[in-house]
């Protein structure tokens, strides 16, 4: 059965409980990059950054932007998620997805993307199970400045 669960605009009094979210995705970060990067993108009109509350606790978070393209439609773009690994599998996830799509549609945009380490299974199955669909396979190059 799916917990009640409501989603709300992230704010900076959240971080505490949204920290251990990253790590949990794999991000090893400290708490203030955490914070200057909320600042960075918190009052981005292109971006929204929520969480999930359930039982008055922070189980989950989103955060999502509108990227313009020339090569393909723009779309929505899931940079990160997660709910919290004692509560997965209760309906959480479906329910943040539910509102990317939400936010995405009242945009005007006509699809949402993600990018999902190749490692993670479990994460491809239930974006899957929502109706994704693998579009493409990529490698991630980065130079360091």
């Amino acid at each position: 059965m799916a917990e009640e669960v409501t989603v709300r605009n992230m704010t900076v009094d959240d971080l505490d409980a949204v920290a251990p979210l990253l790590v949990q995705l794999g991000c090893d970060i400290d708490r203030d990059k955490v914070r200057r990067r909320f600042l960075a993108v918190a009052d981005a009109e292109d971006h929204a950054l929520q969480v999930a509350v359930a039982d008055n606790v922070i189980v989950g978070f989103l955060h999502l932007f509108a990227r313009p393209a020339l090569e393909k439609p723009p779309e929505v773009i899931i940079q990160a998620m997660a709910v919290d690994s004692a509560r997965r599998k209760s309906g959480i996830g479906r329910h943040l997805i539910k509102e990317a799509e939400e936010w995405a549609r009242n945009r005007g945009f006509r699809s949402i993307a993600l990018s999902s380490q190749i490692t993670r299974a479990d994460a491809h199955a239930f974006y899957t199970r929502l109706g994704f669909d693998t579009a493409a396979t990529s490698k991630l190059l980065r130079k360091a400045l």
